[in-house]
């Protein structure tokens, strides 16, 4: 009985295998392993870049704003008024100073918006003027919007991380403006500076690396906010000692434009932003198609 039980299944199982095998056989067949189109698009590449790069960028970003001096002065008394605002946290709430200093570094790039539209149009040969560079924003919002909200995300990590160490250091409660001073210029309290520093390095550097040349390629290119920051950081990464070397640049100058009574920020802020611009362009090139490639940041 069972031999006659597997003479039946047997070729049932035969017939099964044949059907799937001619199944298979009519399937189409690939001669050659699928590859992927190439991109569609200009594509950028880092440029080369060394030191003596900040200070061209600087040099570029000085003619341009002689030749606009009323559109610098407008955004610059606009930084002036944010120095204003961080002096008066400062005086009254001195645990948020420099949560509030990334802040104004944040807005900063934002508003000077407007005069990396001036110094786009002056490479293109075309004349700036103060409407167009206040309405620059309108072509370029959810980008915009997306990189602002990544940024204010980082900010809230920023200043809770900085009441933690201030609750860490003084657990009598806050300090006042006075015990800030002089909890940062007393020996004894080299911890609490160490790690009030460390922690707002690690904020800062990841937030410059974030933004430091994404809001000119959004307002360049018109691209969205994921790629401006991944070229962003593509550019801190391919050349940490000249980005490190420009940053540093950037925060010396606005330290030392807020004495006396930030009168300073009227010049440097309009002049920083310029500059940004251009290393911008300085360090980004964009192909547009395999046969030619556009290098940027080599125009006045």
């Amino acid at each position: 009985e069972s031999l006659c039980i597997f003479r039946l299944t047997f070729p049932m199982n035969a017939d099964v295998k044949t059907l799937e095998a001619a199944q298979d056989s009519d399937l189409p067949t690939m001669a050659t392993p699928y590859v992927p189109p190439p991109p569609v698009g200009p594509r950028s590449h880092m440029r080369p870049l060394g030191f003596a790069d900040p200070f061209r960028w600087l040099s570029r970003g000085l003619n341009d704003m002689r030749h606009h001096p009323g559109i610098a002065l407008f955004y610059g008394l606009c930084f002036w008024g944010m120095a204003q605002v961080l002096a008066l946290v400062f005086k009254h709430k001195p645990e948020y100073t420099l949560s509030l200093i990334s802040g104004c570094l944040l807005v900063g790039p934002f508003m000077a918006m407007g005069l990396y539209e001036v110094s786009r149009k002056r490479e293109r040969g075309e004349l700036p003027d103060m409407a167009s560079s206040l309405m620059c924003w309108d072509q370029h919002i959810r980008s915009m919007a997306m990189l602002v909200l990544v940024l204010m995300v980082l900010e809230l990590l920023w200043g809770r991380a900085s009441l933690v160490v201030f609750a860490v250091f003084f657990n009598t409660g806050m300090p006042s403006t006075t015990g800030v001073i002089e909890a940062v210029f007393n020996p004894q309290n080299i911890e609490f500076l160490m790690v009030y520093l460390a922690v707002g390095g690690v904020f800062a550097a990841l937030v410059y690396g974030l933004s430091v040349v994404s809001i000119p390629m959004i307002l360049d290119r018109d691209t969205d906010a994921i790629s401006a920051v991944i070229t962003s950081m593509r550019v801190v990464f391919s050349h940490p000692g000249v980005m490190l070397l420009w940053g540093l640049l950037l925060s010396v100058m606005v330290l030392a434009a807020l004495w006396p009574w930030a009168l300073g920020i009227i010049v440097v802020g309009p002049w920083l932003g310029h500059a940004s611009w251009h290393a911008y362009r300085g360090s980004v090139e964009w192909e547009e198609n395999p046969e030619e490639a556009v290098t940027l940041g080599s125009s006045n």
